[in-house]
């Protein structure tokens, strides 16, 4: 394939994806989110690889624009290490969200292109933290790219993105941003602008 026949094909499946997405999955989300932060509840935000740079990213924007209390355990890198090194990967995730006394007050969101499977052996500790979130009751959230794995079958809403199998990974990862990004500026959950959406609504005033 051509450079310029990546881009346009690229570009047209990124098109598609954005069409196919069915809104009311995230107006539901934006919905659950709300009532998490109306009952005093906490946002936990998982992902590895991508998803973990994605998990930062979203924390910030939940906890800035949406006044939602969000945590992501992949940022404090000695914890997580630590937990890895002494006690496995697998548990990595799940023993954090006990120690932080999840509940069903709380929601996990989780960004993942396959879902995690117990069966394969793919993304065990997602796996285990979506089992325990579910196990406590707390609210189940997701951006995912495959049917089938732990979470679209445990999710209360899954966007489930469908890009063509060669952009798989690249299409899925950059679509949980826009999922991300379109419930943190939902007038169910934003409680305030981003700095440059409030310069811009300042400027015409």
């Amino acid at each position: 394939m051509s450079e310029r026949s990546h881009s346009v094909t690229y570009l047209q499946a990124a098109a598609d994806l954005a069409r196919a997405i069915d809104p009311g999955q995230i107006d539901a989300m934006a919905r659950g989110l709300a009532q998490v932060r109306g009952r005093g509840g906490r946002l936990f935000i998982l992902g590895v690889g991508g998803g973990a740079g994605h998990a930062s990213h979203a924390v910030n924007d939940f906890r800035k624009l949406c006044a939602l209390e969000s945590y992501a355990p992949t940022d404090n890198v000695s914890e997580l290490t630590a937990r890895t090194n002494d006690d496995g990967w697998e548990t990595s995730f799940s023993a954090w969200l006990e120690v932080s006394r999840l509940s069903k007050r709380d929601a996990l969101l989780v960004f993942s292109v396959g879902g995690g499977s117990r069966e394969h052996n793919v993304s065990v500790n997602l796996v285990r933290a979506m089992e325990a979130a579910h196990a406590a009751g707390a609210s189940l959230y997701g951006v995912v790219g495959a049917p089938g794995g732990t979470l679209a079958e445990l999710a209360d809403v899954a966007v489930r993105i469908e890009p063509p199998p060669a952009l798989r990974t690249a299409l899925v990862e950059s679509f949980q941003a826009v999922v991300w990004h379109a419930l943190v500026s939902h007038p169910r959950l934003a409680v305030k602008q981003g700095h440059w959406e409030s310069l811009a609504v300042a400027g015409k005033s």
